[in-house]
């Protein structure tokens, strides 16, 4: 087929030059490229094929339909700029939380559900990164024994809350070794040499946003609507990638070899071997698309419990790499096809 028309809104943030730099990469069949951006960020130079291209403000003025639209730039944005977008004939992949509760928009791991992309798709939710990464290990073992319930402590790194963050915990990591003051502005309180057991804002049940998400989330893409799940999300000193400690209970007993047999199948990449201190590492899983899992082991204190680590590239698999994912299984499907000229 002709090569699409691809617009990449939010091209200069954490998650969008991971877009960009997919699509620069060949990763779909692009014949033109549209970085779009905040009026701040107008006029950063982004390398595509050879070249060096300038971010555009995206408003009415720069907007051209598209045959392609992937968001990540939060999700007044999307809320705005997508229904213009699909209007205008294009289909759109958005990485924000704007659409991921309409239950007429489908939320995809192409792994997992791809077969929610339906003739006449035009907007497509990307799950939240922790739940991605998650949801890939447990689909699999969910298909060989049940799951019934799941518990979950997340490990996030600091460029899951974007590109601002990471500056935030680089500068507060030097103001720290230098004995002076950090003042946090992405972070409730200084994120160097720390731990914050809270990632989004806390309601009156005690829980966080990104706890809720992940229950809420998880219960869709494996269509498991009253799945007990429980999560403590917290935000570590780390730049990129996010690890889990889950326990996951079955229906049935669940062997830990053949739980590894089974997430390899799915193409997780199991890291596993106690005696060597091999299991995966967010430094290690950084700049890599798969999700990786090890220290899996039977749960002493649930007969039916599997306990075992998760580490993804929140801004790959977590989402970049999946809203491209989203796209390609589009094309596949013949739901995505040239219209613009």
């Amino acid at each position: 087929m002709s090569g699409l028309t691809v617009a990449v809104v939010g091209a200069t943030g954490a998650v969008g030059r991971e877009m960009w730099r997919l699509v620069a990469s060949g990763a779909l069949p692009v014949s033109r490229a549209i970085p779009y951006t905040s009026a701040r960020s107008a006029g950063t130079e982004l390398a595509f094929r050879g070249t060096m291209m300038h971010a555009i403000a995206l408003s009415s003025d720069t907007f051209e339909a598209v045959d392609l639209a992937l968001f990540s730039a939060g999700a007044s944005v999307a809320r705005e700029w997508a229904p213009r977008f699909i209007s205008a004939g294009s289909v759109v992949v958005d990485n924000s939380s704007a659409f991921r509760k309409d239950p007429d928009v489908p939320l995809v791991v192409p792994e997992l559900n791809g077969e929610a992309l339906e003739p006449g798709v035009r907007l497509v939710a990307n799950p939240n990164c922790s739940t991605i990464q998650m949801v890939m290990a447990l689909a699999p073992l969910h298909r060989a024994w049940g799951l019934r319930s799941v518990k979950v402590a997340t490990y996030q790194s600091a460029s899951g809350a974007g590109s601002r963050a990471l500056a935030e915990l680089m500068e507060g990591t030097r103001q720290h070794l230098e004995g002076g003051v950090e003042t946090p502005n992405i972070f409730p309180h200084p994120l160097a040499f720390n731990v914050i057991p809270q990632v989004g804002e806390i309601d009156a049940t005690g829980e966080s946003i990104e706890e809720r998400k992940m229950r809420d989330e998880t219960r869709r893409i494996l269509g498991l609507p009253d799945l007990p799940v429980s999560a403590t999300c917290v935000r570590v000193p780390v730049l990129r990638s996010h690890s889990e400690a889950v326990w996951a209970s079955f229906d049935e007993i669940p062997d830990p070899r053949r739980a590894a047999s089974l997430l390899q199948e799915m193409g997780v990449v199991v890291e596993d071997d106690p005696k060597t201190s091999r299991y995966p590492l967010p430094r290690h899983a950084a700049g890599r698309p798969e999700v990786f899992v090890g220290r899996l082991r039977s749960d002493p204190s649930d007969p039916h419990g599997l306990a075992f680590w998760v580490v993804s590239d929140n801004l790959l698999k977590g989402a970049a790499t999946n809203a491209v994912q989203v796209a390609e299984a589009l094309l596949a499907r013949g739901l995505l096809v040239r219209s613009v000229s």
